[in-house]
């Protein structure tokens, strides 16, 4: 009679990693109702002060409205000139072949998991699926093999997970539940779930390409509105950069929930003045300078590009 084990699937060192990483050590963490109760006031407070300086508008306030903001005030402001590519894409598919990934039945294929996320985004008749109907076979060819580079990828660094340990793609958070100012949050995955107070939900980005401070202040504000939201904190951040099968983490504590919703509030200040209050933005050289539609007119931006091309010595991927 063979060994029932040996037909279970063997996991990579890298999958043997992730799994170090998603499982829970050491005591779980509690925090207070008296803590929570007080994150909330201060929160409330504050967007009753907004509020008495919106005059009537509202505000949508995401990961990348915090993000746009503090990078450049001219660049977030510009006008929107925004268009689909497949280097655009592919993320977005690659989430939605994921999601569907997490949920299949039997053996699962990163090519025909992208084949069906694209079918599907395309009968959502959203923006992103009515580009993808009009595709030309070859932009369709190179979509498929960005997605299902990163597909193969999540494939290659997770290990199945465990329905019972409840994950979840593309989960939506928002609050509060109405008013003027909302956070909204969407997470690419979460593991696990609270019990009673303890915090034992892991939420996690996944990423390609280099690290960026910006990726870690994103997952600070997702844990900040899931705990706006439902009164436990998650336990742990984790940007995961599918690229190099290596996470970033980061523990859930008072001091980073308190610094997350500083930095909400600054930003939400900083959009007050600028959209409703009429402050002039201030331009600030960085890495969206080589995509913004400004950059031929900024002499700040101009000044950091071509200091950019004077000590990149031709190599694409200098800092």
């Amino acid at each position: 009679m063979s060994d029932h084990s040996s037909a279970l699937p063997r996991l990579t060192p890298a999958q043997e990693s992730t799994l170090a990483v998603l499982r829970r050590s050491g005591e779980p963490l509690v925090f207070t109702e008296a803590f929570i109760n007080d994150l909330r006031d201060e929160a409330n407070e504050a967007f009753a002060h907004f509020t008495d300086r919106l005059n009537g508008n509202t505000m949508f306030i995401t990961k990348h409205t915090l993000a746009s903001v503090f990078d450049c005030e001219a660049h977030y402001l510009a006008p929107d000139d925004f268009s689909w590519t497949p280097a655009r894409a592919r993320g977005q598919v690659a989430h939605r072949a994921i999601q569907l990934l997490i949920n299949w039945r039997g053996e699962a294929v990163p090519t025909e998991l992208v084949d069906d996320a694209v079918k599907r985004l395309v009968n959502e008749e959203s923006g992103l699926g009515l580009w993808l109907d009009t595709l030309e076979p070859a932009d369709q060819a190179d979509l498929r093999g960005q997605a299902g580079d990163l597909v193969t990828k999540f494939m290659e660094c997770f290990p199945p997970l465990d329905p019972r340990s409840r994950p979840v793609t593309e989960s939506s958070t928002q609050w509060p539940v109405d008013g003027p100012i909302l956070l909204r949050g969407r997470s690419d995955l979460t593991i696990g779930r609270p019990e009673g107070r303890e915090s034992r939900k892991l939420i996690v980005d996944l990423k390609s390409g280099r690290v960026q401070a910006r990726h870690r202040e994103d997952l600070r504000f997702y844990a900040l509105v899931e705990t706006l939201s439902r009164r436990v904190p998650p336990r742990l951040l984790a940007s995961f950069y599918l690229d190099s099968a290596q996470p970033i983490t980061e523990d859930v504590t008072e001091g980073l929930l308190r610094s997350a919703l500083r930095r909400t509030l600054d930003g939400i200040n900083a959009l007050v003045e600028l959209k409703v209050e009429g402050r002039p933005a201030v331009a600030q050289p960085g890495a969206s300078c080589r995509w913004c539609p400004l950059a031929t007119t900024c002499a700040p931006g101009q000044a950091y590009l071509n200091q950019r091309d004077d000590n990149s010595d031709g190599d694409a991927f200098a800092p």
